[in-house]
C-alpha cells in the first residue's frame, strides 16, 4: 500500500489480518478455500485455474531502481515507527507469511504498481522496494521468486505478506500462514529447476469425493514426513494424493509405511508423473 498523503489509507494495514490467517493456507497444491465474508478472500477459481497458476513461472530477476514512492527514511503504522533499509544486500529471515487477495486486487501499492492478485509479488515492511526475493515454504520445501513493491504486514508474527498467487504456488493459500524463508536477490538468476529423471517414481495414493478431504489427508502425511506431495483431479472424478519423486528405496519404503499406517489407501509406486 502506498505511502503518501493519506499514509496506508485505503490500505490492508487495519486489516492484516485479523484472524484471517486463520481461514487459509496448506501444504501441497492449494485447493480453493471457503468463500469467506471476512476482509479479504480469495477468488473463485476453477480446479484447473489453481493448477494453472501453481505452475505460474518465476519472475525474471534484474537490477530494479528504487521506487519514488515507498521508500521513505521511516514512516508510522498504528502508532509505531518503521525504517526502510538502505540496501536490500544480503537479507535473510526466517518467519511467518501471509497472504492478500481480492480485497485489495487492483489497490495502489506502496511502489506505485496496481497490486495484482495473479501475480508473483509481496509486501515487506523494511526491504527498499522493488526488489526481488526468493520465498521457500519451510513445511513442504516449495519455494517461488517474488516482486517486493509493497509494505506490510503489520503484525509482528509475520514478516512478509505473499499475493494470492504466491500462496498457491507455496502451497498454503488454503489457511493462509506458512512458516518461510525470505532471501533478497540482488543478482540475475539463472538457476533452471531440473528436469526430473525419466525414471523417477511417484506414489499415488487415496481416492476421495472431495479437494478438502484430500488436502486433509496431506496436511495429516506432511505433519509426519517431509516430502513433496500434491492433490490432483483423477480422470474418472474424485481426488487422489500423488508424493514424489521417491529417491531411494528406503525412502519409498518410508512413504508407503506412513500411507498404510495413515490408512490413506493402497500406495501405488508409478514411473513418471
Amino acid at each position: 500500500m502506498s505511502i503518501g498523503a493519506n499514509v496506508f489509507s485505503n490500505s490492508r494495514v487495519w486489516l492484516l489480518l485479523l484472524g484471517w490467517g486463520l481461514v487459509m493456507g496448506c501444504t501441497g497444491l492449494a485447493t480453493q478455500p471457503p468463500a469467506g465474508t471476512g476482509p479479504d478472500r480469495a477468488p473463485a477459481l476453477s480446479q484447473s485455474q489453481l493448477q494453472a497458476l501453481a505452475q505460474t513461472p518465476d519472475p525474471v530477476v534484474t537490477a530494479l531502481a528504487k521506487s519514488k514512492t515507498g521508500n521513505p527514511e521511516q514512516y508510522q503504522v498504528w502508532g509505531k515507527t518503521y525504517r526502510v533499509s538502505a540496501s536490500a544486500e544480503g537479507y535473510q529471515a526466517e518467519g511467518n507469511a501471509s497472504w492478500y487477495g481480492v480485497k485489495f486486487h487492483g489497490r495502489r501499492t506502496s511502489s506505485g504498481e496496481p497490486f495484482d492478485m495473479y501475480q508473483l509479488t509481496a509486501a515487506h515492511r523494511s526491504l527498499p522496494i522493488p526488489v526481488f526475493a526468493r520465498v521457500t515454504n519451510l513445511h513442504n520445501g516449495r519455494s517461488t521468486v517474488v516482486k517486493i513493491n509493497d509494505r506490510g504486514p503489520f503484525h509482528d508474527d509475520r514478516i512478509i505478506d505473499l499475493s494470492y498467487a504466491a500462496a498457491v504456488k507455496l502451497g498454503f493459500a488454503y489457511n493462509g500462514t506458512a512458516r518461510v524463508r525470505v532471501e533478497t536477490l540482488t543478482e540475475p538468476e539463472n538457476r533452471v529447476a531440473p528436469a526430473p529423471a525419466k525414471d523417477a517414481r511417484y506414489y499415488h495414493a487415496g481416492s476421495f469425493a472431495t479437494a478438502a478431504e484430500a488436502q486433509a489427508a496431506l496436511q495429516q502425511m506432511l505433519l509426519l514426513e517431509a516430502v513433496s506431495g500434491q492433490v490432483v483431479a483423477l480422470g474418472t472424478g474424485g481426488y487422489a494424493l500423488r508424493f514424489g519423486p521417491v529417491s531411494s528405496p528406503a525412502k519409498s519404503e518410508r512413504l508407503r509405511a506412513l500411507l498404510l499406517t495413515l490408512d490413506i489407501g493402497l500406495p501405488k509406486l508409478v514411473l513418471g508423473r
